[in-house]
This record gives C-alpha cells, structure tokens and sequence, in this order.
C-alpha cells in the first residue's frame, strides 16, 4: 500500500470510524443510563416500558436496524438520514440496550440498607440515586462499559455496509485499487487493536478514579511481588525490642 493511498483512504477512514465511536458511545451511554435507571422504578408501567426496549433492541440486529433507518425509514416516513448519522443511531440505541442492564445490574447490586438510609433521611427518589445508589454502582459498572466499548469500535466496521468511509470502506477500497488482500486486512486488524487497546487504557484509568472517588484500596504497583514485599515491611521485628514494626524506616 503507497502512501499516495493511505493519505487518500486510510486517514480519512480512521477519523470518521473516531468519530462513529464517539458518538455512538455518547448516544449508548445515554441510553444506559437512562434505561437502566428507569428499569428500577417503583412504577410497573415505567418498569415494563423500558424492558421493552431492552428486549426489542437486545434481541435485533444492529445491521439489519440499520439498514432500515437508511432504507425503509425515508420509504415509510419520508425521513432521508445522513448514513454516518443512521450508523450512529443504530449503534448506539442497540448498545444502550445492553449498557442498560450493566447500569441496572450494578443498582441492584448495592446494599438496600444504604437506600433505606436515604429514605430515614427523607431523600426523594433523584436525590438517592445520585448521592447514595450512582455514587457507589459507578465503579462497578465501568469493566463491563469497557467492553461495550470496545465491541462498539469493532461494530463501527457495520457502518461501511451503507457507505460510510470508515476504516473498513477505506481497505475495502485499496483492496480493489491494489488487489492485494492479506497486507490490506492484515493492517486493518492492527489499527482495530491499537484503538482498542487505548479505549482499555483510558477505561482502567476511570476505573481507578471511580473506585478512589469512594475509598476502595487500590492494588499495590509491582503485582503479587510488590504486595508480598510490602507485607513482608510491615511485619519485620525490631531488632532491639523484638516487637513487630508496622512500617518502613523512619
């Protein structure tokens, strides 16, 4: 592959399959949250409308979804969406749906004596989800939005079904310039892991943060190894008194 190609295809195909997975993330987020908190409601009817959703988008296909807003949508309404826009929405009120059983899961998860807490203090519903229940669900949601995340980059490749530029149109099309194949695909899996190898890069560092945010101890640097030995300073003995230090030297 020239660079003559590369400049042409490639770059152009790495920012919009950025930008399809910023979006669709931001969309799906949205929608999680949303969703998941709505599937905890007291209200049967609000509770049955959201798992609706759920069980309508978890169970469709994300590319035959798009193929109808792209294709059926203006035939039905008269609504023509850009394809970029078409392939967002599709991705994203699909990954909603799967976000929002991780935010739902990670609600129920926390203790109901902190919600009954809130309620002897006289909390309101919104007041208790986001000082009490979201506070401590968020860490534990953020492995599982990892790899959503990371399965949402690699839906983006969907997206060139419909003739959006990505990363996987753009090999496409050096593929029928060049008719080479192997160096092609080859590259373009490469590409796909070093971007989902920096989306798990920032997500540990959310992590970390989200887990400090409520006091829970991080691992100590170096491993098992770096444990051991710490463990192994705060239980040498003083060699004067023959009591056990709890520390390093002072």
């Amino acid at each position: 592959m020239t660079w003559a190609l590369w400049e042409s295809y490639m770059l152009p195909g790495i920012w919009i399959t950025i930008q399809v997975t910023v979006y669709s993330a931001a969309l799906a987020a949205a929608v999680s949250f949303v969703v998941g908190v709505l599937r905890t409601s007291p209200l049967w009817i609000v509770r049955f409308l959201s798992g609706a959703y759920f069980e309508v988008f978890r169970g469709a296909s994300a590319l035959v979804f798009m193929f109808w807003l792209f294709f059926a949508l203006p035939i039905a309404f008269g609504w023509q969406l850009v394809p970029m826009w078409a392939g967002v929405l599709a991705l994203g009120l699909t990954y909603g749906a799967y976000g929002s059983e991780v935010v739902r899961g990670a609600l129920a998860a926390v203790s109901p004596a902190q919600r009954e807490a809130g309620i002897a203090l006289s909390f309101t519903r919104w007041q208790r989800l986001r000082r009490i229940e979201l506070p401590q669900a968020w860490p534990e949601m953020v492995p599982p939005f990892n790899n959503l995340s990371i399965e949402l980059l690699k839906g983006t490749a969907l997206v060139s079904v419909i003739s959006v530029a990505d990363m996987t149109f753009a090999a496409n099309l050096i593929r029928f310039t060049t008719n080479e194949s192997a160096p092609i695909y080859t590259i373009l899996l490469l590409m796909y892991f070093v971007l989902a190898f920096v989306i798990t890069r920032l997500m540990r560092l959310v992590e970390r943060r989200a887990k400090a945010g409520i006091g829970q101890a991080q691992p100590p640097r170096g491993g098992m190894l770096g444990g051991l030995a710490l463990r192994r300073r705060s239980t040498t003995a003083d060699p004067v008194t023959g009591a056990a230090a709890t520390g390093g030297k002072q």
